[in-house]
């Protein structure tokens, strides 16, 4: 973390705070309300695949004009660049689709129970990957993680393999892609302009081009044809329904450009923290909204695996720090 510096008038510690509390209010707002948008476009509409793929290239109508004006400089990257991001861009393709399928398949909030056990997958393959071996009381502290999502998974009432299944696609490429950053990033300069949000939006870009042949092979051209039954059925007109998409999109692409701007901003450790409120927020607020009822089990199997998860965030820094 950078040092303050000792002539910066006292007013910038207030501004700061606030601002970090913008960012985690937004990145809350925006990550809620995709949940949301997401969940009622599935139920709408069985077609994930789909779904994710509009999702995914949403965030293209927002950075590409940015380039185009020059607001936000464009990354230059070379043909190498590239083929050293496309591992990275697959593993973001994992993340996404691997999400929606789970929130498709069964309840929100059994899907974020399940994502909470990426810190499992991440110990993991960082062993495997990186030979990276951590000191015991951060394996310790995986053990209420994966407890808590067992007896979660056990009690949820609206448990099905294939939200287990994409949920875990969801861990593994999720983890996969922080080594793969690590492995591919570090003490390297790729391509010009590559930031963090640059970065995003290349990977976003990246994923698209992967996800369109995969959605055609998966569900071929299906959706467009459920579109049309829909509004003809007069559950939705094609302007609702088009917005109902278009919401999940840009809520999706806002909260995850708004999380790298708050992680920017804090230590992992506070980012840490955030995200496993943030699960906690999600769960309610999707309870709430969709009236899905949660059995005690399950409440307490998730209130086991997000401690769980609060302990391996603060275990990981304290090693950090030696």
């Amino acid at each position: 973390p950078k040092r303050a510096n000792p002539a910066e008038p006292v007013g910038g510690g207030l501004v700061e705070t606030l601002q970090i509390g913008g960012y985690f209010a937004l990145w809350y707002l925006f990550n809620i309300g995709y949940n949301i948008y997401n969940k009622q476009a599935l139920n709408a509409m069985a077609y994930p695949w789909s779904i994710a793929t509009i999702q995914m290239a949403t965030g293209i109508l927002y950075f590409v004009p940015l380039w185009l004006t020059g607001l936000r400089k464009a990354p230059k990257l070379s043909f190498d660049d590239l083929k050293t991001l496309f591992p990275i861009a697959l593993c973001h393709t994992g993340v996404h689709v691997g999400a929606v399928i789970a929130l498709g398949a069964g309840a929100v909030s059994f899907a974020h129970i399940v994502k909470a056990s990426e810190p499992v997958v991440t110990c993991a393959l960082n062993a495997l990957l990186l030979g990276q071996i951590l000191p015991l009381p951060v394996y310790a502290t995986l053990l209420p993680i994966i407890g808590g999502v067992a007896i979660a998974s056990m009690k949820e009432l609206s448990f099905t393999f294939l939200a287990l299944a994409s949920a875990m696609l969801s861990n593994v490429s999720s983890a996969a892609r922080g080594v793969l950053s690590k492995k591919t990033m570090s003490g390297k300069q790729i391509g010009e302009n590559l930031d963090a949000q640059n970065l995003y939006a290349v990977l976003t870009a990246m994923s698209t081009c992967i996800l369109i042949p995969l959605t055609l092979a998966m569900e071929g051209t299906g959706f467009f044809p459920a579109f049309d039954k829909l509004v003809a059925a007069g559950d939705f007109t094609s302007k609702s329904l088009a917005s109902l998409l278009a919401l999940g999109g840009a809520t999706y692409y806002a909260y995850n450009e708004v999380a790298f701007l708050a992680l920017g901003k804090v230590n992992p450790v506070t980012h840490a923290v955030g995200n496993t409120i943030k699960r906690v927020v999600i769960i309610v607020a999707s309870v709430v909204a969709f009236k899905t009822p949660m059995s005690t089990g399950s409440i307490i199997g998730s209130t086991i695996a997000i401690l769980g998860t609060l302990m391996y965030s603060l275990a990981m820094n304290a090693t950090k720090k030696k």
